[in-house]
C-alpha cells in the first residue's frame, strides 16, 4: 500500500480555485456559444432571400422594374401613398424611351388618392395588392368637363380626377395578377344621393388621348361611379376584369368606351348598378360638335348582373356615332334588358351597324329594348332639329327564360329606326310576362324563326332567312393583335423586393 498524500489546507485552496476556474471558463463558453448561435438566426433571418418572377401577357413588355415600396410607399391601409405613387410614377418615366418601365405594387392595403400614370408604362398589383381610394377630397384633383358632354354628369361644373388617371400617353397597361382597386363608394354614393357634391364623381379607370392601352386582370371594387373609361382614345384590350358593386350603387358602369377606336372588351365578370358595358360618344351639341365617334368595338364572353339596367348599353349619349360593334357570346342574368340603345330628338348622331350573336339570358324584364325617348339632356340648348340614326340592327342566336317582354322597340315619329334584323331567337316568357310581349311603334326590319312571334312590323321571312343578322367577314384590327409573353424576376431580401 501507498501511503497517503498529505493533503494540506493550502493544497484544498488550490484545488478549490482550479474548480472554480473550470467552471467560470465553461459557463464564458456556452455564454459565447449561444451568442453565437442566436446572431447566426437573427442573420439567417434577415438574410431570407425568396427569388420568384411575374409572369404575364401585354401588349409590350418592359426593361425596367421597381416597386413601390422604393419610393416610401406604406401598405397598412392607413398611410396615405398618393405621394408614393405619383414619385415612382415620375422617376421611372425616364426609362420611356429605354423599354420602358413597370411598377410593382406589392401584397398589403394601399391608401391613395388620384395619380396619373406615363406612357411605356406598366402598373402590376400583386394578387394580395389592394388600392384602396382615398376618402380625403383634397386627394382628387378637379378636372374641367369634357369636351363632348359640355359639363359634369353629376353638376355642372368639372369633375374629380379619376383614381387612376392618364392623358396623351401611348403603350399604358394597368394589370395585375387579379389584385384588387377599391373605390370605396360608399363616401361618395352618399354625397351623391344629399346632392352634396360640386363636382361630377371620380371613375376607377380613366385614359385619355391615349393610344395602346391594356386594363387586365383585376378586381375593381365599388367605383364611385364609372369603373372603366378610356375616352378619345385607340388599340384598347380590356380583359378579365371582374366588377363588383352594389346592385343598387348609383350610376356604377362596368366599362365604358367613350369616343373610341378599336377596342376588344373579353371575358369580364361585372356585377353592377348601372349598365355592364356602355357604348358613347359624347352629348347633344357638345357630341356632336366635336364629331368623335366609337367604331370598330368587339364584346365576347362577358357576364353580366344588373337588376335595373342593361347588359349592353348603346347611349345615351351617343351623339358623336356609334358604328360597327360586335357582340357574341354574352350571359346576362337577373339584368332588365339584354341589349339597350338609348337615344332621343336632340342627341344627333347614329347609332349603326351593331351585330350581337349567342346570347343566353335568365330572368330579365326585357330581352331587347330601343327607345328615342331617353329625355336627358346636358342642357337646353340642344337642337331640337338633330335626330339621331338607328339603322343596321342585328340580333342572332339568342336564347332567353323568366323573360317579361320580349322586346319594346320605340322609334321616333319621322325617324324610323330601319334595318332591323333578329334570326334564331327563343325566348320563354315569365309566369306573369306580359299579355303583348312585343311593342314595336316607328321601326322597320325582319325576323326568321323567332318565338314568341314578333309584332307586325317586323314580319317573319321565313326559314331560309334563318342565318340573317349575321358578323361581317372581316375581322377588327384589335382581334390581330396578339399578347407578348413578359417575364420578370424578382429576389425578396428581407423586407425588400429587387428586380
Amino acid at each position: 500500500n501507498q501511503p497517503h498524500s498529505k493533503i494540506t489546507p493550502f493544497s484544498n485552496k488550490v484545488v478549490f480555485m482550479d474548480v472554480c476556474f473550470l467552471q467560470v471558463i465553461r459557463t464564458a463558453f456556452v455564454l459565447l456559444l449561444v451568442a453565437i448561435l442566436s446572431s447566426e438566426r437573427v442573420e439567417s433571418r434577415k438574410a431570407k432571400v425568396v427569388t420568384t418572377s411575374l409572369e404575364y401577357n401585354a401588349i409590350n413588355c418592359r426593361s425596367h422594374s421597381a416597386s413601390l415600396t422604393d419610393f416610401g410607399g406604406v401598405g397598412d391601409g392607413k398611410t396615405s401613398n398618393t405621394k408614393a405613387f405619383q414619385s415612382a410614377i415620375s422617376q421611372l418615366s425616364q426609362y420611356a424611351s429605354e423599354g420602358g418601365s413597370q411598377l410593382y405594387v406589392p401584397a398589403g392595403k394601399w391608401l391613395t388618392g388620384s395619380f396619373s400614370l406615363t406612357s411605356h408604362f406598366t402598373l402590376y398589383l400583386d394578387k394580395d395588392a389592394v388600392l384602396l381610394a382615398s376618402q380625403d377630397i383634397t386627394e382628387w384633383p378637379v378636372l374641367e368637363p369634357l369636351p363632348s358632354y359640355g359639363r359634369g354628369r353629376d353638376a355642372p361644373a368639372g369633375r374629380f380626377t379619376s383614381l387612376i388617371f392618364g392623358t396623351n400617353l401611348t403603350d399604358v397597361i394597368v394589370t395585375g395578377e387579379n389584385g384588387t382597386i377599391d373605390g370605396q363608394g360608399e363616401f361618395w354614393w352618399q354625397q351623391f344621393h344629399r346632392k352634396k357634391l360640386k363636382y361630377t364623381r371620380p371613375y376607377l379607370i380613366e385614359l385619355m388621348f391615349s393610344d395602346n392601352i391594356q386594363i387586365s386582370n383585376l378586381t375593381l371594387l365599388n367605383s364611385p361611379s364609372w369603373n372603366v373609361h378610356p375616352v378619345y382614345s385607340s388599340n384598347i384590350i380590356v380583359q378579365g376584369i371582374t366588377i363588383f358593386a352594389p346592385v343598387t350603387s348609383p350610376n356604377t358602369d362596368g366599362i365604358n368606351p367613350d369616343s373610341c377606336t378599336n377596342v376588344r372588351i373579353e371575358d369580364c365578370y361585372i356585377v353592377s348598378g348601372d349598365d355592364c358595358v356602355a357604348v358613347k360618344s359624347g352629348w347633344d351639341e357638345y357630341g356632336i360638335k366635336f364629331g368623335w365617334p366609337t367604331k370598330q368595338l368587339v364584346i365576347r364572353r362577358l357576364t353580366c348582373i344588373s337588376p335595373y339596367s342593361a347588359t349592353i348599353a348603346l347611349g345615351s349619349e351617343m351623339s358623336g356615332g356609334i358604328e360597327d360593334v360586335r357582340a357574341e357570346d354574352i350571359t346576362a342574368i337577373q339584368t332588365e334588358s339584354g341589349v339597350r340603345i338609348k337615344t332621343a330628338v336632340g342627341r344627333g348622331g347614329f347609332v349603326k351597324d351593331i351585330y350581337v350573336k349567342r346570347m343566353t339570358l335568365h330572368t330579365m324584364k326585357w330581352a331587347f329594348k330601343m327607345t328615342g325617348d331617353y329625355n336627358s339632356h346636358a342642357d337646353s340648348h340642344y337642337d331640337p332639329n338633330a335626330l339621331p340614326e338607328i339603322k343596321n340592327i342585328n340580333y342572332r342566336d339568342v336564347v332567353a327564360d323568366n323573360v317579361t317582354i320580349a322586346a319594346r322597340f320605340q322609334g321616333i315619329s319621322n325617324d324610323p329606326f330601319t334595318g332591323i334584323c333578329i334570326a334564331n331567337v327563343t325566348l320563354r316568357m315569365a309566369a306573369k310576362a306580359k299579355k303583348q310581349p312585343w311593342t314595336c311603334t316607328d321601326i322597320e326590319g325582319m325576323t326568321s324563326g323567332v318565338n314568341p312571334p314578333p309584332c307586325g312590323l317586323l314580319p317573319d321571312q321565313g326559314p331560309e332567312k334563318i342565318t340573317a343578322c349575321d358578323f361581317p367577314a372581316d375581322s377588327i384590327p384589335i382581334d390581330m393583335l396578339e399578347l407578348k409573353k413578359c417575364s420578370t424576376s424578382m429576389t425578396y431580401v428581407g423586407d425588400k423586393w429587387l428586380f
